[in-house]
């Protein structure tokens, strides 16, 4: 029976992309794949085709003899052709392709004693802290090195030995018909070795549980959900592989006072309706100590006033934000009868041009009675 052509095969044109041939494949190799389609004998034979056209197409020298002579080209039974089309392992090419999917990796690559974990500390801080650095002092949990083994996991004087299973590789491959699969060795649980005569201090794994005390930097400018990577700091790894990394990760608390939006402090400020009216100056805080604020006549409530520089250094750069200063007009509480009698004489001077003193006031009730007239016109 004549084979249908590669690049049919795949879905692809024939001047695909080594990428796109890969795509393709993956796509059609999950679909085909044996143990999706169990007792599916059509769908095993185009696993094999699909397998075999990827194998061609992505090897430079076997796809140019493909474009060239067509399947005479890579037949092995032919003259000049290319070997090992069909009767490559499964488990190779998946190991290749698939191998950031189902954990595996190519065949007879070595396990090995596995790195230690990463870990995490969650660290708070005020938002003075935040912006200008600060240097704290950390206790963690760890697995750390087996100071009785220096990590081996084997008593002083032996050492650990090859594994007798694998032979040292961490992995075994299991057959079942044309199906090859690598997995983990049962005996050595894919370290490559094992312990005969175990260190009594940490029974055979090579780290022990202690808490280890930490100074960890912390730089100025950093906000909620940055971290600090601390290399090496994490558990330690098997059998003397290589430590883990700490990550600190940062949350500030709430201000009294600010509020940050990047780089910028933002604040709300009480002024006296005198303050508003007539201008003047007022102190307003920083996270650097008091400022003075000049404040200009007429100011309306919600006005916003910007410090430049007196907010949040960034971390990435030289940048540094601005302090954004909201006024808030306080309505005076608590008043003296002589007090409310001048506030009734400002009234009554200004109730005869309302439109000139509060110009806001009289638009907008001129808009509502436009609205209500338009109702029963």
């Amino acid at each position: 029976m004549s084979k249908r052509d590669y690049y049919e095969v795949l879905g692809v044109a024939r001047d695909a992309s080594e990428r796109d041939i890969k795509k393709a494949y993956k796509r059609l190799a999950m679909k085909y794949h044996p143990d999706r389609n169990p007792d599916d004998v059509q769908a095993v034979e185009n696993f094999k085709e699909v397998k075999e056209a990827y194998e061609i197409l992505t090897d430079s020298e076997k796809r140019a003899a493909y474009d060239q002579f067509g399947h005479a080209g890579v037949d092995p039974n032919r003259g000049g052709g290319f070997g090992g089309g069909a009767g490559a392992d499964f488990g190779d090419i998946f190991g290749d392709v698939f191998g950031d999917i189902f954990g595996g990796g190519r065949r007879g690559g070595r396990a090995g004693p596995a790195r230690g974990n990463d870990l995490r500390y969650n660290m708070e801080l005020n938002l003075e802290e935040a912006v200008k650095g600060v240097t704290k002092e950390i206790r963690i949990p760890v697995l750390a090195t087996c100071d009785g083994c220096n990590g081996s996991g084997a008593k002083a004087g032996s050492s650990a030995q090859t594994c007798g299973t694998c032979h040292g590789q961490g992995q075994v491959q299991m057959r079942q018909g044309f199906f090859a699969v690598n997995q983990t060795c049962p005996t050595c649980r894919g370290k490559g070795k094992v312990i005969k005569d175990p260190c009594s201090k940490c029974h055979g794994q090579g780290r022990v549980e202690k808490t280890k005390t930490l100074s960890v930097k912390i730089p100025a400018g950093v906000d909620t959900g940055d971290r600090i990577r601390l290399s090496g700091e994490g558990e330690a790894g098997e059998m003397g592989a290589p430590a883990g990394d700490l990550y600190v990760q940062v949350h500030v608390k709430e201000h009294a006072i600010f509020q940050r939006d990047g780089n910028n402090l933002y604040c709300e400020v009480p002024i006296s309706f005198a303050t508003a009216a007539i201008g003047g100056d007022i102190e307003v805080p920083t996270l650097d100590g008091r400022v003075n604020l000049k404040v200009a006549p007429e100011t309306q409530t919600g006005r916003m006033f910007r410090l430049r520089g007196k907010g949040v250094k960034s971390v990435r750069s030289h940048a540094v934000g601005d302090l954004i200063c909201k006024v808030i007009i306080e309505t005076p509480v608590n008043l003296t009868e002589r007090q409310r009698e001048l506030l009734r004489e400002l009234e009554q001077t200004m109730s005869g041009s309302a439109k000139k003193h509060s110009p806001k006031a009289e638009g907008f009730f001129d808009g509502v009675k436009k609205f209500f007239d338009d109702l029963t016109s």
